[in-house]
């Protein structure tokens, strides 16, 4: 079985690679910013009745809701007259009670990187999973733009890890910002790039700080149905 990773980033698809996956990569077009703004309650850590398994939980199916929906009406990346497992992930870092996602800027990104230094911080990554399947009995109906699908059931969980920052240097804080890397990752660090030697340890899963849990991702795959070999690169014995 195929699985299609609605994420771009580059961690999570050599995370599945190095698991004997090579996924199928497709982008969503979510609006993160005003999906957190419409959940009910409000947001977490901000007075709101959400938690921040609800965030990136949230965000996770909107992903993989909207991946699901722009194959179903067919993609001939997809194997034909085979379900394949879509796949979506977000991560957040909660620290000093404020969820905090990408910075984009450097000026964020040093500000919160100077208030990480010497402290734990807990890395949310939520994670939704949905078999898409084709059509029964379509018959001829299958097009150049391959056939039609369905989602026969989604599942979304979230998982939580603690990371412990060392005593970060300004001097390194400057010249890890100036690197770009921390701009565009959630917490704006990362653990298995240049970031990694700032992170003095993991408490849980380090590849949920990566950006996927394989663990629960098997998991999941289970409830639907999926024997996780079976999504392996290489034939089983």
């Amino acid at each position: 079985m195929r699985l299609v990773l609605a994420s771009a980033s580059p961690a999570r698809r050599a995370t599945l690679s190095a698991a004997g996956i090579t996924p199928i990569v497709r982008v969503s077009t979510v609006d993160e910013d005003a999906l957190l703004a419409s959940l009910p309650g409000g947001r977490a850590l901000s007075g709101g009745t959400t938690t921040p398994a609800d965030e990136v939980g949230a965000l996770a199916a909107a992903k993989c809701s909207d991946v699901c929906e722009a194959l179903r009406r067919g993609n001939t990346e997809l194997p034909a007259g085979e379900p394949v497992l879509v796949v979506g992930c977000d991560s957040m870092l909660e620290i000093g009670g404020q969820m905090l996602g990408k910075p984009h800027t450097p000026e964020v990104a040093r500000e919160r990187i100077a208030a990480m230094r010497r402290t734990t911080a807990t890395l949310w990554t939520g994670h939704s999973a949905a078999i898409l399947a084709p059509l029964p009995s379509q018959g001829d109906a299958r097009s150049s733009h391959g056939e039609e699908r369905r989602i026969e059931r989604q599942v979304t969980r979230s998982a939580s890890t603690l990371v412990h920052f060392g005593d970060i240097s300004d001097a390194e804080i400057e010249a890890y910002v100036a690197t770009g890397e921390p701009l565009h990752v959630a917490g704006s660090f990362t653990v298995d790039g240049l970031g990694g030697p700032f992170i003095e340890g993991v408490t849980g899963d380090y590849h949920s700080v990566v950006g996927i849990s394989l663990p629960l991702l098997r998991a999941m795959a289970g409830e639907l149905g999926v024997f996780w070999p079976d999504l392996w690169d290489a034939p089983r014995p």
